[in-house]
């Protein structure tokens, strides 16, 4: 019995520290991550009270933009942002603020969906060809100097409000399509 219990120590002292080993493994890693929707539920980093700027010197545009916070999911390089506003000004051109609680920043800046309370202005205060837009979505394609939605807005310019479901407002060129169920009100 002496013997048996010989040989069989060190088996068992092995098999614990294969058990230790394998416990401590399992403690020390990260918590693995969960999907939903393509996306990771928590961010890789979050950011609070940023700004930035994006300049391409040749046509002299300047692009800014500013957050409350900003959360970047490493699927699909996704970042969202809270509290959220861009400038774009463009030699030439009107200047365009765009203000909203939340965007969504899709292709490295290509397309951003901006969501809740969206406010877009074209031209400034002492501008009389100043223009308000107000709707709860928008999707934003900077390159292309595009701003569209499929949801209902309003349109102010003076003394004239304008509400339709859906746009296209092209700000390269100026122009401003109203898709559906369009009414104008001009108050003098």
């Amino acid at each position: 019995m002496v013997n048996r219990l010989h040989i069989s120590s060190p088996l068992i002292l092995l098999i614990l520290l294969a058990l230790l080993t394998f416990w401590l493994d399992r403690i020390t890693r990260p918590s693995e991550q969960i999907w939903d929707d393509n996306l990771y539920v928590n961010p890789d980093y979050i950011v609070e009270d940023l700004s930035g700027i994006r300049m391409d010197h040749e046509r002299e545009i300047q692009r800014k933009f500013t957050a409350k916070k900003l959360f970047h999911y490493l699927d699909e390089e996704v970042t969202q942002m809270e509290q959220v506003s861009f400038i774009n000004i463009e030699p030439e051109k009107p200047l365009m603020q765009l203000h909203a609680d939340r965007a969504e920043v899709k292709s490295k800046g290509k397309n951003i969906y901006l969501t809740g309370n969206v406010t877009a202005t074209r031209g400034t205060d002492d501008e009389k060809s100043k223009i308000t837009l107000m709707t709860d979505f928008l999707h934003l394609i900077p390159d292309e100097n595009l701003v569209k939605t499929d949801h209902a807005v309003t349109i102010s310019r003076l003394n004239t409000t304008i509400h339709s479901t859906g746009l296209e407002f092209n700000n390269r060129i100026g122009e401003i399509q109203l898709l559906s169920k369009v009414n104008a009100v001009n108050k003098k």
